[in-house]
């Protein structure tokens, strides 16, 4: 669940983030290398020479001419620049990122065996769901969107935020009203389950922390590309799926170990999304792995956090008497590893988003089928 900020992880170079104010005091004049949009009254973040002998980084004032509309909803790059409020709102909320916590709500429910095909209890999912993707991620992106506006200018200057499509007043209400939109759901799936203990309001809480120190500084979890990407990771994975099983039933020890294992995948799944802003992170002191070891090194570690602990996982599986849905697991692997040599390995930069979307979330889908019978009781 935006437990995915649990849900949905410094170096002189760092200077220019580190200077970045905290939520609640974002107004503080720019720094010298910003230049304001006066026409918006919004701090545009500019991409600036970071070194005397360093080349300034270059890069498009503008969106790509063949710009997708598709892509500006989903919030992925590639995207048509757009003039509507709403449709800007959206993007920045990243609804591709949504998917997996949605879906690991229902692993999650299903795990607990407890869930039960009723329309009250397809409804408490539904709205464990919308807790967890269109709020709490919603939030989760807008805020990391905000922290990274000097890397986007870089990397991405046509972007929502540091292109001044948006001002600092409306990104500031987003992320207010997705996050006490949120915890609000939280609260109210606690009432409505019956639990004298509010665990679903406190895990959304700390997912929405995780979120704040993952993007914001001084602590910056991004900062650190094996920290920052775990802690992503385990957002995605491990969280939402205890969100689910918390609302209908008990966290135990297997699935918690089943899902801290996955949450190592989660960390090579996190490692995609720093590809196509090494420039940017580069520029700034961020040791993203791809920064830190290059991208040869870095797309290697990455495929390799995700398909050595799915075949540990089958392991597990096959340790606790459930051979079927090792095999299961292993088979799902095979087709993964060949599509990694055919598109990601080639070029993880160009082919980073058709990765995500094919492989990102296979993690999650393979989770579900040891307990899909537990479901059915």
């Amino acid at each position: 669940m935006a437990t995915s900020h649990l849900l949905a992880t410094t170096a002189a170079g760092a200077g220019a983030s580190a200077s970045r104010p905290p939520l609640l005091s974002l107004r503080s004049p720019p720094p010298s290398s910003l230049r304001l949009n006066r026409r918006r009254h919004f701090q545009v973040v500019r991409a600036a020479e970071t070194d005397k002998d360093t080349k300034k980084a270059e890069a498009p004032e503008k969106a790509p001419a063949a710009g997708s509309s598709f892509n500006q909803l989903l919030g992925i790059k590639g995207a048509k620049q757009e003039s509507d409020i709403w449709k800007i709102r959206l993007q920045l909320t990243k609804p591709v990122t949504w998917p997996p916590l949605v879906w690991g709500v229902l692993c999650g429910a299903a795990a607990s065996g407890n869930f039960h095909w009723t329309v009250e209890d397809v409804a408490k999912s539904i709205v464990c769901m919308i807790m967890s993707g269109p709020c709490l991620t919603g939030y989760t992106q807008t805020i990391n969107d905000w922290y990274d506006r000097d890397i986007d200018a870089i990397n991405e200057p046509y972007r929502p935020i540091p292109s001044g499509a948006i001002s600092e007043n409306e990104v500031i209400t987003q992320i207010w009203v997705l996050l006490l939109a949120g915890l609000g759901l939280g609260a109210l799936l606690d009432v409505w389950a019956g639990h004298d203990f509010p665990i679903i309001f406190y895990l959304a809480v700390g997912g929405s922390l995780l979120s704040y120190i993952y993007s914001a500084p001084p602590l910056k979890l991004k900062q650190n590309g094996w920290i920052g990407n775990f802690a992503l990771g385990a957002s995605y994975i491990g969280l939402p799926w205890w969100a689910g099983q918390a609302l209908f039933g008990t966290l135990t020890p297997d699935i918690v170990v089943l899902t801290s294992l996955y949450s190592i995948a989660g960390l090579g799944i996190a490692i995609v999304n720093d590809f196509k802003s090494v420039e940017g992170d580069r520029a700034l002191g961020l040791q993203s792995l791809p920064v830190a070891f290059g991208t040869e090194a870095a797309k290697w570690i990455c495929v390799g956090a995700i398909d050595i602990t799915q075949l540990s996982v089958a392991g597990y599986l096959l340790s606790t008497g459930k051979p079927y849905y090792a095999l299961a697991l292993v088979g799902l692997t095979i087709p993964q590893v060949i599509f990694q040599f055919q598109y990601f390995l080639k070029d993880p930069v160009k082919y980073d988003v058709k990765y995500q979307v094919r492989f990102s979330y296979s993690p999650i889908v393979q989770l579900f089928f040891p307990h899909f019978e537990t479901a059915k009781k």
